[in-house]
C-alpha cells in the first residue's frame, strides 16, 4: 500500500528515472512506481488527464453513453475516471506496464485492457471503431515513438476524435521529439487523414522535475512547472485505414 510519507522530492526522483529511452526499462520502472503513482502525481500537481478530458468535452458533440473510447497509455485509469463523470461508459485501455494495468482494472471502468509496448508492438486495437482515442502524458522520447500517432488515427472511426495531451519538457531530446511530432501531425493533415479541431496551451501542466522546491510546496514559482499542450484532431470521413 502507498504511504502518506511521500514527498515532492520522491516524486521528482521517479520522474527523472523515467528519462531512459529504453521502453522495456521504462515499463519496469512504471511497474514499481504503480504503488505510489497516483499519490506522486498529486504531489507533482499533474493536470494532463484533466486538461485532455476538459478540452475534449468542449468539442465532443456525440452521445457519451453510446461512445467507445480507446485510452492509450491508460496508466491507473485517470482519464477513464474523469470521462465517466461526463457520461462515457465504454473504455478499452492500453498500457505498456502490467502494474499500471492492474491499477486500471481495479477501477472497474474498462471493458478490455491490453498490455503492449507501443512502437515495439502494434497498437492492439480494432481499426476504425472508436469514437474517441485519447492519451495523456505518453508521447515522449523513450515512451511512444512519433509514428505511433498514425496508429491512434487508424483506430478512430471516420469522424472520430483523437486527443493528445503532453508536457513541453525543456531538455534537448524532448524539444527534438516535439518538433518531429508536430511535423508528423502536419503531414497527416496534408495527407487528408485528419483535421485539427484545436489546440490548447497550459502554463502549469506538471511540476518541473529539474527544479526542486520546498517539501511543503509553498512559495511556488512559475519555473517550477512545465507548460503543456493539448491537441484535438478529427479523423477525416474519407480517410482510408489501409493507407495510414
Amino acid at each position: 500500500m502507498s504511504t502518506s510519507s511521500r514527498t515532492i522530492h520522491d516524486a521528482h526522483t521517479v520522474i527523472k528515472s523515467c528519462s531512459t529511452t529504453d521502453p522495456k526499462e521504462k515499463a519496469k520502472i512504471y511497474n514499481i512506481w504503480a504503488e505510489n503513482y497516483e499519490e506522486d502525481h498529486k504531489l507533482l500537481s499533474y493536470r494532463g488527464a484533466y486538461l485532455a478530458v476538459d478540452f475534449l468535452s468542449e468539442h465532443f458533440c456525440g452521445r457519451p453513453e453510446e461512445s467507445l473510447v480507446l485510452d492509450v497509455a491508460c496508466g491507473s485509469g485517470m482519464v477513464a475516471n474523469l470521462m465517466t463523470e461526463l457520461g462515457f461508459r465504454s473504455f478499452v485501455g492500453v498500457d505498456g506496464s502490467k502494474g499500471m494495468l492492474e491499477l486500471a482494472a481495479k477501477t472497474g471502468l474498462y471493458q478490455d485492457l491490453k498490455l503492449a509496448l507501443l512502437g515495439t508492438e502494434p497498437l492492439p486495437a480494432q481499426t476504425g471503431v472508436f469514437d474517441v482515442v485519447i492519451t495523456a502524458g505518453a508521447f515522449y522520447p523513450g515512451s511512444v515513438p512519433v509514428n505511433v500517432i498514425r496508429e491512434l488515427c487508424k483506430a478512430a472511426k471516420p469522424g472520430g476524435l483523437v486527443c493528445i495531451a503532453r508536457g513541453n519538457y525543456r531538455r534537448p531530446i524532448h524539444i527534438e521529439y516535439t518538433e518531429n511530432l508536430q511535423k508528423e501531425q502536419q503531414l497527416m493533415e496534408e495527407e487528408g487523414l485528419w483535421g485539427l479541431k484545436g489546440t490548447k496551451q497550459i502554463d502549469r501542466y506538471i511540476r518541473n522535475p529539474d527544479v526542486e522546491c520546498g517539501g511543503d510546496g509553498e512559495d511556488i514559482q512559475e519555473d517550477q512547472f512545465i507548460s503543456g499542450t493539448v491537441y484535438l484532431y478529427k479523423k477525416s470521413i474519407s480517410a482510408s485505414t489501409s493507407t495510414q
